[in-house]
C-alpha cells in the first residue's frame, strides 16, 4: 500500500536531503526537474533499520522507492479532493502500487564490486514462511551474506513481482493449479500468463544510483535476470549462485525452475 505524503511534509524531506529522485538512468536530479523520457524514481532514505534474522543483527540502511507516474496520479488525485472539501475521502489515496526498497549494507564509499540481491517479493514465501518456495530462505540468505562480505551490498526488494509478475490473486490460482498436478510454469500458463512478467528496469535504475555504475556481483541463480539487467545498461555483473531453502515441499518447484534454465545442479536438489 502507498499512503499520501502531504506536500509541506514532502518539502521539509526534499529540503534535508531524505527525498530525492533519479533518472532512469540512475542519475540524480534536482526535485522539482523532468527526466528525459518521463521515467523517473522519488526515493526516500536512508533511514536507520536494524533487523534480526534468527541469531543474526544486520544494520541496514532503508530506501524507498517508488516510479514517479504513480506518484503523480496519487498526487493528482489530492489535489481533486482539497478541491472538493473531500478530507473524508482521502482514504481512496491508499492504493496498490509497487514501492520497491533498497537495503544498503556497509559503506558504498568503499565498495569496488558490491554484493547485489535483486528479490521479487513473495508474501507467502517472505511473511508467511511457506516451503513451497525457497524465496524466504533466499531473502534471509542473501543478507546474511551481503552483511559477511568484506565489502558489504544491497539488497532490492521489487514489491510488484509477486508470482514472477503475474499478482498474489492470481498467484494463489496457480498453486491450485500446481496442487493438481501442474508445474508452476504450466499453471502460468494455464491462465493465458507468461511464464516471467516481471520488469526489472527500476531495479536497473536503482543499481546504477546506489552502486555508481561499478561492478555488481548479483546473487542469483537465473541467467535471464542477468540478461534483463544487461539489456539496461548494467554491462558489467557477475552471476553467483544462490541455492538455499530446498526442502520436500519445493523440489519439484525447483526442478521445473532447472528445467526452464535457472543453474541449479541434481545436486543443490538432493536428487541424483
Amino acid at each position: 500500500m502507498f499512503t499520501y505524503i502531504d506536500p509541506t511534509v514532502r518539502s521539509r524531506l526534499t529540503a534535508q536531503g531524505t527525498l530525492f529522485q533519479i533518472d532512469g538512468n540512475g542519475v540524480r536530479i534536482e526535485a522539482d526537474q523532468t527526466a528525459a523520457g518521463g521515467h523517473s524514481i522519488s526515493i526516500l532514505g536512508p533511514i536507520s533499520l536494524p533487523l534480526q534474522l534468527f541469531d543474526t543483527q544486520i544494520d541496514v540502511q532503508w530506501y524507498a522507492c517508488v516510479r514517479n507516474t504513480e506518484l503523480g496520479k496519487i498526487e493528482q488525485l489530492a489535489d481533486d479532493l482539497r478541491e472538493q472539501d473531500g478530507q473524508q475521502s482521502f482514504a481512496t489515496l491508499a492504493s496498490y502500487m509497487a514501492v520497491n526498497s533498497v537495503l544498503v549494507v556497509g559503506d558504498p564509499d568503499k565498495w569496488q564490486a558490491p554484493l547485489v540481491r535483486v528479490h521479487s517479493n513473495c508474501l507467502t514465501g517472505d511473511v508467511f514462511g511457506s516451503q513451497r518456495c525457497d524465496c524466504g530462505p533466499q531473502m534471509h540468505s542473501a543478507l546474511e551474506r551481503i552483511q559477511a562480505d568484506d565489502q558489504g551490498g544491497l539488497l532490492i526488494y521489487m514489491s510488484g513481482h509477486e508470482g514472477r509478475g503475474i499478482g498474489l490473486w492470481a498467484k494463489a490460482a496457480t498453486y491450485l493449479l500446481q496442487d493438481a498436478g501442474e508445474d508452476t510454469y504450466q499453471a502460468n500458463r494455464s491462465l493465458g500468463l507468461p511464464d516471467d512478467c516481471r520488469d526489472f528496469s527500476d531495479a536497473a535504475s536503482l543499481l546504477k544510483f546506489f552502486a555508481a555504475d561499478k561492478p555488481i556481483r548479483l546473487l542469483t541463480n537465473n541467467p535471464k535476470k542477468v540478461d534483463d539487467l544487461r539489456a539496461f545498461g548494467l554491462s558489467d555483473v557477475t552471476r553467483l549462485k544462490h541455492v538455499t531453502g530446498v526442502s520436500d515441499s519445493n523440489r519439484n518447484y525447483l526442478s521445473a525452475k532447472q528445467d526452464s534454465g535457472h543453474e541449479i545442479d541434481a545436486e543443490d536438489l538432493g536428487s541424483t
